[in-house]
């Protein structure tokens, strides 16, 4: 590993690409994706102390939620400081090691959302379509195992990505068509011919991105087709409406990005904020605006306190 860190290269560093040409713009862009990364922050923050204090909510579907929140919270912490400093400097550089460990933990927590949000799908499953074996299916062993498989999926998937990289020799030009160092630009820098190394990264990221979508729509299409009543139909699509809409965030820019040849457009960089700056923020907004309990369950940690939370146990909680 330590000779791979070294890779022979004459390159020390690379060079970020600006979101934008001008100062202004980007003391304008500056405090903008200042106040989604403290959003982004306080948001899953909040939603990970409301989960774990709640009696209420302690049922694997909020597990769950609690687990996507401290991935979004790690997934944007990976790129969105990197980028506000460059914000302030002139010269954005980051060392070849900074870059290679980002995008290490880009894919490492990338993959394991795209997991987990498979997971949840299963639980929603479960959840609607087998009402009366739920608790007897999705009990917490089994949970922590599927949590615990969605960290390792991701682990292998970043390894696999990060050794491949890695291994390529850069010797110029150093400048990276993004804010951040992710596969695509980096391996477009190496010089040598990557065909077979973008082959490879392709069928890695765009298999698990592509076949984590089409599992997801699979279920929730299971689930819509096995309730007959309209009534039910509705009940389930409002229930499932807040996780359609994150994967719909997520799978769409990370489909775009990883399962084509790695082509670089314009348009990158504007999706790169999507699905690494953006949906982060959007996450605990669409779980908590839409959902009563953990609306009820925060203002009962507003009203307490945290230092109140052992005194819940009183609380009659809606089955889920």
């Amino acid at each position: 590993m330590e000779q791979l860190w070294r890779n022979q290269t004459p390159v020390g560093k690379f060079l970020l690409a600006a979101l934008s040409p001008t100062p202004q713009s980007q003391a304008a862009l500056f405090a903008v994706f200042l106040l989604v990364y403290v959003s982004t922050l306080v948001g899953n923050t909040l939603i990970m102390a409301t989960v774990s204090s709640d009696p209420c909510l302690r049922t694997p579907m909020y597990f769950l939620l609690g687990n996507l929140s401290f991935l979004d919270l790690c997934y944007s912490t990976v790129t969105a400081p990197k980028m506000l400093l460059d914000f302030l400097s002139e010269r954005r550089s980051i060392s070849y090691q900074a870059c290679m460990a980002q995008l290490f933990f880009l894919h490492f927590v990338g993959a394991a959302e795209m997991f987990l949000l498979t997971v949840m799908a299963y639980d929603r499953y479960v959840a609607i379509c087998k009402p009366l074996h739920y608790h007897s299916i999705m009990n917490r062993t089994l949970c922590s195992w599927m949590v615990a498989a969605s960290w390792a999926g991701g682990f292998i998937h970043s390894m696999v990505q990060t050794i491949l990289t890695m291994r390529l020799p850069f010797c110029g030009p150093n400048w990276v068509d993004n804010f951040f160092c992710d596969v695509p630009p980096v391996i477009k820098l190496a010089c040598t011919n990557t065909y077979v190394v973008e082959l490879l990264m392709v069928s890695n990221s765009g298999l698990i991105s592509t076949s984590c979508f089409v599992i997801l729509v699979a279920s929730y299409t299971t689930i819509l087709v096995r309730i007959r009543s309209p009534e039910g139909r509705r009940k389930a699509l409002s229930t499932c409406a807040s996780h359609l809409t994150v994967v719909t965030l997520f799978f769409g820019p990370c489909i775009f990005i990883y399962a084509r040849p790695f082509s670089i457009f314009s348009v990158d960089k504007l999706v790169s904020v999507l699905y690494n700056i953006i949906t982060p923020m959007l996450n605990p907004l669409i779980y908590t605006l839409r959902n009563k309990e953990v609306k009820s369950a925060m203002r009962r940690l507003r009203t307490k306190g945290i230092t109140s939370r052992g005194k819940g146990n009183g609380l009659r909680c809606r089955e889920s």
